[in-house]
């Protein structure tokens, strides 16, 4: 052990970790960043440190942190990486037999645990910055838990945390004890450091350059106001780039810290540097990696986090606000070795409107990997699984989709051989489906090289054509994206069943790549729309767009890689893609190709249409007219278009059928039940009673329009309650006044009161107009002059003959002197007649 080495908080309570693990055999670390929780515990649990010699599995969520922490123990051991202590991330693995601490991934974790649940020859395992709340590291956790209760209850578990969040994480260990490291306690002074100008909020990936440009400036003035190395978090690698163009401080070197950043500036920015430093990093650095000679962190109070439109099929990251917790961190890294300094670029009102802990990844996240180790851990619903937190209803159903699409899960749920098959790659399903079925296809190596290329993602300056990226990468050989991208290659070939692959020369490297892209994202083969522009229609029926400055060709049909939607825009856009004909994409999304017949209402044509389409998912690629449709989806069709016409235009209604839908609609709100509603969307549900057999006859709107509303109406009338036959008594069509004319009823004027028009001289002797529905609604009675306008309305006609007459009788008697005017009414005779002239 280097001198030195046990000078770490932790080491205090390694004995109290160590009783914890004896005792119950499952335990939770609360440490700081910077106390050791990371080097030393695994050291001491493999007995390193003195003590029985175990073997002992070291889980981090990031392949920085797993190789930034096994050279680290490596170090203080004075042995190099392999020895004692070794790593294994996906591609690349330094450990040999005398290995007694093994820093993993946690998906490489994932993949030895679905090997073999016993992991046999390991005493421990740690899951470090469990906190974090990543899904592998969750998934892994459950899968240990079954572990430890079925298989290997003697298999010791330790949950390490840098924060002390920690009661959730003991109980879901079923009451595991709680060991608190506190670590060095030097202050760390905040200053408050808000833009001078308001800036734009972050858009999806979008950051406002005003802010950025203003990270720069608080940078610049920390290095001016501060001593030590200044440690500065922006959301992501593009982020990065910008602000380190910004900066050009003297005798300062700028380091780029993120997952893509090539291995000597990982080394470099996680060692002490001979001159000061500026390291620009991701989240990365909030507590999984320790950058020494900080004293200064700037915060630019943004963070990455996934979301996935599972409508779309689209998974992109979006920035957000930094959680409280998450900004604790990265304060907390200016105090690590002496009393620092924090600058907020937000204003500190703007706290009381951020989350306390950052969500969990796996309420954000596309669940199809983690609904595929589900299933292949016998556990397809993952009901069973003791998760921090269940996922998603929704997005696992999403996922258990996409696996039967891709048939890695039988319908129950169960995995397939090929699902089997897909999980042992380690790859995304989507990207294994590609490998395992590109290779027959384009050949094992030009299968891997394109796998290679969708999953370990090249760098944004290479363009977003990939035939393009494939050519400039192969041709790279000291790129250190290149290397870790034949790194990949290399996994993935070996990962192939043994096989002759593909015969012959095989296709051209641009038809290759647009097959296995087409291969691993089906859904998102796109054909160029109608105008240019740029604007396309995928498979899944997203619109997308390429974005300006494309070096993909506009026009045709195109493999999508990559595509996101950015917030508020109705389109997609495409961010990695691979021109391809058509034949290509016919080959790529086989399974999406249909051939049916569409009939359907068309709102335009305002007619049905029936088609025999040819279609590549929403993508129509040959359509003709269909002669004999199928009767049911004629008659869909015609509801449909009945529904978006409305039953009152698109058939016909001659007098006699309004006046008896007018009658219906009367009783219906008068007396209500056994009377029908009969407004449009109550005829349009009740057209199987009242509409067949001529609906099942018709098979264009002109057939709707010919159909006999008059005699086809009656049949919602009340039959079999005997009620039909009261219709003329409840709501008679005309009613025969004193004059035995026979007056028709207006049932349209005043939905809530007929109405009875007829001229005055023939109502003489009529003490009262007759009720209606049974002698619950009065009739409105309009008296018309001889010349048959309104001379008076009235709802109570004996009343009037006593209070209202005379005054109308005043008004008319001179001007149609040929009618009758008697001084009283009730007694005169009634007639349609004027008086003979004499």
């Amino acid at each position: 052990m280097r001198p030195g080495g046990l000078d770490l908080p932790v080491s205090a309570v390694l004995p109290e970790l160590a009783a914890a693990l004896d005792g119950s055999g499952a335990a939770v670390l609360s440490a700081p960043p910077g106390t050791g929780k990371t080097t030393l515990v695994p050291l001491a649990l493999a007995g390193l440190l003195g003590g029985a010699p175990r073997r002992v599995l070291v889980a981090e969520p990031r392949r920085l942190a797993v190789r930034a922490a096994a050279r680290r123990m490596a170090w203080l051991l004075a042995e190099p990486v392999g020895a004692s202590v070794g790593f294994t991330v996906r591609g690349e693995r330094k450990a040999g037999p005398g290995t007694r601490v093994e820093v993993v991934t946690t998906g490489v974790l994932l993949q030895r645990l679905q090997r073999d649940p016993e992991l046999p020859g390991v005493d421990a395992v740690v899951l470090d910055e469990c906190h974090e709340r990543h899904l592998d590291a969750d998934t892994a956790l459950a899968f240990l838990l079954d572990v430890r209760a079925a298989l290997r209850p003697e298999l010791r578990l330790l949950l390490a945390s840098a924060t002390a969040d920690t009661d959730a994480w003991a109980e879901l260990l079923g009451g595991a004890p709680v060991v608190a490291a506190e670590g060095v306690s030097h202050p760390v002074e905040t200053v408050w450091a808000p833009p001078p100008a308001a800036v734009r909020p972050a858009h999806g990936t979008r950051v406002d350059p005003a802010l950025l440009a203003h990270v720069a400036a608080t940078v610049r003035r920390a290095l001016a106001e501060r001593d030590g190395d200044v440690l500065c978090f922006l959301p992501g690698v593009g982020e990065i780039a910008r602000v380190a163009g910004q900066l050009s401080p003297d005798g300062v070197e700028v380091l780029q810290l993120h997952g893509q950043a090539p291995q000597a500036v990982q080394d470099a920015a996680l060692a002490a540097g001979e001159r000061r430093r500026v390291v620009l990093a991701t989240s990365v650095a909030e507590s999984s990696l320790t950058v020494p000679g900080v004293r200064v962190v700037v915060d630019s109070g943004l963070t990455r986090e996934p979301r996935t439109d599972h409508a779309r099929g689209l998974s992109a990251l979006v920035t957000v606000r930094t959680s409280l917790a998450a900004a604790r961190q990265r304060a907390g890294r200016a105090g690590r070795e002496a009393p620092g300094t924090v600058y907020r670029c937000w204003a500190e009102a703007e706290d009381a409107r951020a989350a306390r802990f950052p969500t969990p990844e796996i309420a954000l996240a596309d669940l199809t990997s983690f609904a595929l180790q589900a299933a292949c851990w016998g556990d397809p619903d993952a009901t069973g699984l003791t998760l921090p937190d269940p996922p998603p209803a929704g997005a696992m159903a999403a996922a258990r989709e996409v696996l039967r699409a891709l048939a890695a899960v039988g319908p129950d749920g169960r995995p397939t051989d090929r699902g089997r098959a897909i999980a042992r790659t380690g790859l995304h399903p989507r990207l294994a489906r590609a490998l395992l079925d590109g290779a027959p296809a384009v050949g094992p190596r030009r299968a891997a090289e394109l796998v290679a290329l969708l999953s370990e993602e090249p760098p944004r300056a290479l363009g977003d054509d990939l035939a393009e990226i494939h050519r400039t990468v192969r041709r790279s050989p000291a790129d250190p994206y290149a290397r870790r991208w034949k790194d990949e290659t290399r996994r993935l070939e070996r990962a192939l069943p043994a096989g002759p692959g593909g015969g012959g020369p095989g296709p051209s490297d641009a038809v290759a790549a647009g097959l296995v892209v087409g291969l691993a994202y089906p859904e998102r083969v796109a054909r160029a729309r109608e105008g240019g522009d740029g604007a396309y229609l995928m498979a899944s029926g997203t619109a997308a767009q390429l974005p300006p400055g494309t070096r993909l060709p506009a026009g045709g049909w195109l493999a999508v890689a990559v595509a996101d939607r950015p917030a508020g825009s109705p389109s997609a856009r495409v961010l990695r893609a691979v021109a391809v004909d058509e034949a290509t994409a016919r080959r790529a999304a086989g399974p999406l190709l249909t051939a049916r017949e569409e009939v359907h209402w068309s709102a335009r044509q305002r007619e049905v249409t029936a088609r025999r389409v040819e279609a590549l998912g929403a993508i129509e690629l040959a359509a003709a007219p269909l002669a004999a449709p199928d009767p049911a989806l004629l008659r869909a069709a015609l509801l449909d278009g009945l529904g978006r016409e409305g039953v009152s235009a698109l058939l016909s209604w001659p007098p006699a059928a309004r006046g008896l839908r007018e009658r219906l609609a009367f009783l219906h709100r008068a007396v209500g039940e056994p009377w029908p509603d009969v407004g449009d969307p109550a005829l349009l549900a009740a057209a199987e009673q009242w509409l067949e057999p001529e609906l099942s006859r018709a098979r264009r709107r002109a057939d709707l329009e010919r159909i006999d509303t008059a005699a086809a109406l009656p049949r919602l009338l009340p039959w079999a309650s005997g009620q039909a036959g009261r219709l003329d008594e409840l709501a008679p069509e005309r009613i025969t006044v004193p004059s035995g004319s026979r007056i028709r009823v207006d049932y349209a004027s005043d939905p809530e009161r007929p109405v009875l028009a007829v001229k005055l001289q023939e109502l003489f002797g009529w003490p009262a107009a007759p009720a209606l529905a049974g002698g619950r609604v009065p009739l409105t009675v309009h008296l018309l002059s001889p010349a048959g306008r309104p001379a008076a309305v009235t709802g109570d006609l004996a009343a009037f003959w006593h209070t209202g007459y005379p005054a109308v009788r005043a008004d008319l008697r001179g001007r149609y002197p040929r009618h009758p005017w008697p001084e009283d009414p009730t007694t005169a005779e009634p007639t349609r007649r004027a008086n003979p002239r004499k």
